[in-house]
């Protein structure tokens, strides 16, 4: 009888949804966030599992959050991702909801504030079930991208590399952020943390690898 156990490969999108993207210019719009669909659905085509984290609030939630939070940063002092609204879909060409394997809400508590995917809380004693979900699942490698990429996927990503030995590579094919400077600051923090940068999903080579063996990737030099 084969005993080979299988590490499977998942593919996460972090909040690709209108508020970030220039379909709803009031909210939090990021410049070229509708161009990561097509890295996304590329990404996820060499992946096992899909895995879809949502950015999740209620109508009042941004005034719930102001009592609670009086220092709350300006960046993210929006109306935004409200569930019902526009906002809070997902970008055109992206899969229904439903057609992923996981599904993670963030922000649905206007009194806790979180950074990353892994956990609801700062102090990461309350866990999305992310993490758990993606041990059960023998994961050997995770490729990420969404929005935006010196937000919550800088955060997601650090908290990936900190709580798993899996590979963990960050598509900028398929992340958009705010600013730049900051997302130049985001990527060294995440190479810091143990995640690999790829430019594009053409730059993986997919395939199922056993506990003895291990993944392959073609990954030419970064500059400098």
């Amino acid at each position: 009888q084969d005993e080979t156990i299988y590490m499977k490969t998942i593919a996460i999108d972090i909040q690709p949804q209108r508020t970030y993207s220039e379909l709803c210019p009031l909210e939090l719009p990021i410049a070229g966030a509708i161009d990561i669909v097509k890295e996304l659905n590329h990404q996820a085509s060499l992946a096992d599992y899909r895995v879809l984290v949502k950015d999740s609030h209620a109508p009042n939630d941004l005034q719930l959050r102001k009592l609670s939070q009086p220092d709350l940063s300006s960046s993210i002092n929006k109306s935004h991702a409200v569930i019902g609204t526009e906002g809070f879909q997902l970008l055109p060409g992206l899969p229904n909801t439903t057609d992923y394997n996981f599904l993670v809400h963030l922000g649905t508590e206007p009194d806790i504030h979180c950074c990353g995917a892994c956990f609801h809380d700062m102090a990461e004693n309350m866990s999305t079930g992310l993490i758990e979900w993606l041990k059960s699942k023998n994961t050997s490698r995770i490729i990420i991208g969404g929005l935006p990429l010196d937000y919550t996927l800088q955060c997601t990503v650090r908290q990936l590399c900190w709580h798993g030995d899996w590979e963990v590579l960050v598509n900028l094919g398929a992340s958009r952020g705010f600013n730049q400077e900051d997302c130049d600051k985001a990527i060294r923090n995440m190479q810091k943390g143990g995640a690999r940068i790829i430019h594009s999903a053409n730059q993986i080579s997919h395939h199922h690898v056993s506990t003895n063996t291990m993944s392959t990737l073609d990954m030419p030099a970064l500059a400098s």
